[in-house]
């Protein structure tokens, strides 16, 4: 996808969330940005996602990590680990995840999903309490045109299911960390996935691409080679 039309698309997506608000069961503490396709570099040598993504038409990704914690340097800081289908070739993603939001000066954790030109939407902080510390599994299932964004909190014990249909172009797979803001907070320890998974079959014979993340032009966040489970990799800043 061209990358100035893609950040065209996402600076017009996030002006109608913050005139509009969210539309979730209840959202974070303000309008969030959108998250949404890749860019490659634009003022900085990175793009807007790190991770790892296949390329091809896949029906399922599925992915787990432990919740890092972070200390929000700005109130910009904003970045959200996630699974999903798309969105490195198209203009369309379909995923869901945690973000960390420091826009109120502390970090904040909402579980969210997105049908990527749509607005996120942010599940009930009472509902789906998020914490530093907690572990989760997410999977996006699709079938024809439905897609199914599963994400659970194995320690606190809840979970959450969306179906929403999309015509989308079903190009890619890919767990990733991004921050639509291009600020992260500074993640402690770096965040690390595991059990990843494309239609069943481990990252590492999907014929993955690793792929940098820019931290506003001071850091990149890189992934380190997939485990030798095949499944696993860690984000670290340098």
């Amino acid at each position: 996808m061209n990358s100035l039309s893609s950040r065209t698309v996402r600076a017009l997506a996030l002006a109608a969330v913050a005139a509009a608000g969210l539309t979730a069961a209840a959202g974070p503490a303000s309008a969030a940005p959108t998250f949404g396709a890749h860019f490659h570099g634009q003022a900085y040598s990175g793009g807007n996602w790190g991770g790892y993504v296949s390329f091809g038409s896949f029906t399922t990704a599925t992915a787990s990590w432990k919740e890092p914690s972070v200390t929000c340097n700005s109130s910009n800081d904003l970045f959200a680990p996630w699974v999903g289908i798309d969105g490195d070739g198209s203009s369309t993603v379909e995923q869901t995840g945690v973000a960390t939001d420091c826009s109120s000066g502390r970090a904040v954790y909402q579980a969210w999903y997105e049908m990527y030109p749509a607005a996120p939407v942010y599940y009930s902080t009472s509902a789906a309490p998020v914490s530093a510390g907690d572990n989760f599994t997410a999977t996006v299932t699709r079938s024809g045109n439905s897609y199914k964004l599963d994400i659970s909190d194995t320690t606190k014990g809840w979970s959450k299911t969306t179906t929403k249909s999309l015509n989308a172009k079903h190009a890619s797979a890919e767990a990733i960390i991004e921050s639509p803001t291009d600020s992260y907070p500074s993640i402690n320890g770096g965040i690390s996935f595991s059990g990843v998974k494309f239609d069943g079959k481990s990252l590492a014979s999907t014929n993955p691409q690793g792929i940098d993340a820019d931290d506003n032009g001071s850091g990149t966040y890189s992934p380190s080679r997939i485990g030798s489970d095949g499944q696993s990799f860690t984000m670290t800043e340098h």
